[in-house]
C-alpha cells in the first residue's frame, strides 16, 4: 500500500513540477503547448513543401510516400542545412527504380489572413536547397 501511495504522490509531483516549469520536450509530465495556444487572427500560416527536380528535368513535389517523412518531421527539422540531401537519400531509398534527383528545395508558402480568414495573397520562400 506505501509503495502506490508513494509512487502516486512522486507522479502527482512531477506533473506539477512539469506544468509549472516544464516545455514540450517533458512530455508526458511537461504541458504540451501545442495544443494550448493560438496564433493572432492576422498572422500568416506556413504550408511547407518539398519540391524536387530529377534528372530528365521533371519537377516532383515529394511527399509522405516519397520520402517516409511526414510534413511535421520536415517542418520540425527546417533548421537542419542537409535536410534537402537527406530527403534526396530518402527518396531514392525509397524509390531505387527512380530517375536519379537533381535538386530538393524546401519551400514555405505563407497564406495571409486577415481576421483569421484567407485573404487569397501568398508569398513562397525557399528556405534551403541541395543540388547535385
Amino acid at each position: 500500500m506505501r509503495l502506490r501511495v508513494t509512487i502516486t504522490t512522486l507522479v502527482a509531483v512531477a506533473l506539477l513540477l512539469g506544468t509549472l516549469f516544464g516545455s514540450d520536450d517533458d512530455f508526458p509530465v511537461g504541458p504540451f503547448r501545442m495544443y494550448a495556444t493560438t496564433d493572432a487572427l492576422d498572422a500568416p500560416v506556413r504550408d511547407t513543401r518539398v519540391a524536387a527536380l530529377d534528372d530528365t528535368g521533371a519537377a516532383l513535389d515529394l511527399t509522405e510516400t516519397d520520402t517516409g517523412l511526414r510534413r511535421a518531421e520536415v517542418e520540425g527539422q527546417l533548421d537542419r542545412p542537409d535536410l534537402p540531401r537527406l530527403l534526396a537519400v530518402a527518396y531514392e531509398r525509397r524509390n531505387p527504380d527512380a530517375t536519379p534527383l537533381r535538386r530538393v528545395t524546401i519551400v514555405v508558402t505563407w497564406h495571409e489572413l486577415r481576421d483569421g480568414r484567407p485573404t487569397g495573397r501568398t508569398t513562397e520562400e525557399t528556405v534551403a536547397a541541395w543540388e547535385r
